[in-house]
């Protein structure tokens, strides 16, 4: 298993960059993988998403879909398209320290 060095702290991650392990994850990891995924300053809004699935995904073992961000979390599309731009839900589950969502929608 690949390592990564991520806000200070060596963290284990799979082939495309999401930890293997949640229990690594930090708010300052969050905050250095946001840079990374070009969303740069995470705000309340932000941190509202990524709280619902860090929570929704440790429940059930898995990253939410955005279908299940959207109407579980209450945010819009639109806006998980704006907080997260090109790819929401595949975004905040690397940002959120959860596995790859097995679906897109």
């Amino acid at each position: 298993m690949a390592t990564k060095i991520i806000a200070g702290k060596t963290v284990q991650v799979n082939d495309e960059g999401f930890l293997s392990n949640p229990s690594e994850w930090t708010k300052e990891i969050a905050a250095e993988i946001a840079k990374e995924e070009g969303v740069g300053e995470l705000t309340p809004a932000h941190w509202k998403v990524i709280d619902f699935c860090r929570t929704d995904g440790i429940a059930s073992g898995k990253a939410p879909t955005l279908r299940r961000i959207t109407t579980m979390a209450g945010v819009t599309t639109k806006d998980m398209f704006a907080l997260f731009p090109k790819g929401p839900a595949k975004k905040v589950a690397r940002i959120s320290g959860l596995g790859k969502p097995e679906g897109c929608v």
